[in-house]
């Protein structure tokens, strides 16, 4: 089972802390947003007396909610397609179970979310990487690319839309091409769309069940744990018209018993929360997006892929090994008591040797915060000894 690139420096963060340094996160996801204010009061006025479990595929009401949202959005789901999943984690290992049995094969672009190396071999499923780089801004490569790896264990080929660990958008026409090659060679199509709303520059996410003829082949997983800023709900779910998909993944369902009952009062609610929350969340994340990347091109050496959505960008460094690097930051440098903590990109390939020079950063703190930890970057570039 593989480290997770994003946690495995948290030791060394917290001797940094030991030390009374000051430690920027950008390793990690975890946005500064206020949760929804409708979401916490629900779970703070409930009635309940029994804690009781919940229906193993989530409850009847929350799944229909949810259908009305995908509704809203242009994707035609009813409850009966959607089971609710202890996050967005659970429902790509419910996937990877219900469509792969041991040895077969998932093709991914990548970099890919790191955990999609650990669900892979929780689930003794191959992952055939077919390289993006950050020349082409992370954009799908040529469609030869991925037939070339068909073989007759592929089951899958598996996207994030808009992505973690990149931001990159993937256009319609991207999805089209990816929805006549599974159809051609009767693969799924499994989006991981947890980041749907979070799209700049004017532009559109489109999902793939948008995609007309795609019931038998897409499956999508979602989350509210970034759309909400409730990661520590872990409330997901696993979307798909196709019913032996749906009735195999809730015997996965089953065998949990099922999703936490507090977490769905609040993730029901927080459908409740109003189009201006996101309004000024995608100014906000735009505006630090901007930010950062201006900043990073400043920096001698650096390059950087420029997201169109989600809240990451990859950044390669003038550096041969972001693992001693970034581990480096922690134990051994400060700026003015000041220090950052970044994800080494290496982990979010499965290609052996690929983005060791690169991190990821997430930007997911004020403008202010980001600028001052590209300072202490630069900085920590022209002292880092190797």
């Amino acid at each position: 089972m593989p480290e997770s690139p994003i946690r495995k420096l948290v030791p060394y963060a917290e001797k940094a802390y030991q030390a009374n340094k000051t430690v920027y996160h950008l390793n990690i996801g975890q946005p500064d947003i206020k949760s929804p204010k409708i979401a916490m009061d629900a779970v703070t006025m409930h009635s309940l007396e029994i804690l009781a479990y919940t229906r193993s595929e989530g409850s009847e009401e929350y799944r229909k909610k949810i259908a009305t949202y995908y509704q809203k959005n242009r994707i035609e789901v009813e409850a009966k397609d959607i089971i609710v999943t202890t996050g967005g984690s659970e429902a790509l290992l419910f996937a990877m179970g219900t469509i792969c049995d041991q040895g077969d094969e998932v093709i991914i672009p990548e970099p890919f979310y790191a955990n999609y190396n650990g669900f892979a071999t929780a689930s003794g499923v191959t992952i055939v990487p077919v390289i993006s780089k950050i020349e082409d801004n992370f954009a799908l490569p040529p469609i030869e690319e991925f037939e070339k790896l068909i073989t007759p264990k592929t089951k899958a080929i598996l996207i994030c839309n808009p992505g973690n660990p990149t931001g990159y958008l993937y256009s319609k026409e991207e999805i089209q091409t990816l929805a006549k090659i599974v159809q051609k060679h009767n693969l799924f199509l499994v989006a991981d769309e947890v980041y749907r709303e979070f799209v700049y520059e004017g532009l559109e996410h489109y999902s793939i069940l948008r995609e007309p003829d795609m019931d038998d082949y897409a499956i999508i997983i979602d989350s509210v744990s970034k759309r909400y800023s409730m990661c520590g709900a872990r409330i997901g779910c696993l979307v798909s018209k196709n019913e032996k998909v749906i009735t195999t993944a809730l015997k996965f369902a089953q065998a949990r018993l099922s999703p936490p009952t507090f977490a769905q009062i609040a993730s029901e609610a927080a459908l409740l929360t109003p189009q201006s929350y996101f309004d000024e969340v995608i100014k906000e994340y735009e505006d630090r997006r901007n930010t950062l990347v201006h900043s990073l091109r400043e920096i001698p050496g650096v390059k950087v892929g420029v997201p169109k959505g989600a809240f990451y960008c990859i950044v390669e460094l003038p550096v041969t090994n972001s693992d001693d690097f970034a581990q480096w930051l922690l134990e051994s440098f400060d700026l003015e008591g000041e220090t950052v903590m970044v994800a080494p990109a290496a982990g979010f390939y499965s290609s052996p040797g690929v983005g060791k020079n690169q991190v990821r950063i997430a930007y997911v703190l004020k403008k202010e915060s980001l600028i001052r930890a590209v300072e202490i970057l630069k900085a920590a570039l022209k002292q880092y000894p190797n």
